[in-house]
């Protein structure tokens, strides 16, 4: 534990901040893994929905730095390849 009051205030915040991401990680995750198994299901209604919350969950992880602004667009784009083909 740090003795010096600045870094005490850091550990703190940063703890904070760490199960804030966790959190935010784990719904953007949650939210593709429901798209794919709307996917598997075959079901496109829901699979569209699932697909609009998924983009905004990924936009916005890659605009709070959680992921790489490539990896969300990349998740994106396969996610959304699936559903077209499926319409298709």
């Amino acid at each position: 534990m740090p003795n010096i009051k600045s870094a005490i205030k850091r550990v703190k915040t940063s703890e904070e901040s760490r199960a804030h991401n966790a959190t935010v990680k784990s719904t953007m995750r949650s939210s593709v893994r429901n798209v794919e198994a709307a996917l598997a299901n075959n079901d496109v209604n829901t699979a569209t929905e699932a697909l609009l919350t998924a983009t905004k969950k990924l936009d916005k992880a890659a605009s709070k730095g959680l992921i790489h602004k490539n990896a969300a667009a990349r998740k994106k784009s396969r996610l959304a390849k699936k559903l077209n083909s499926l319409n298709a």
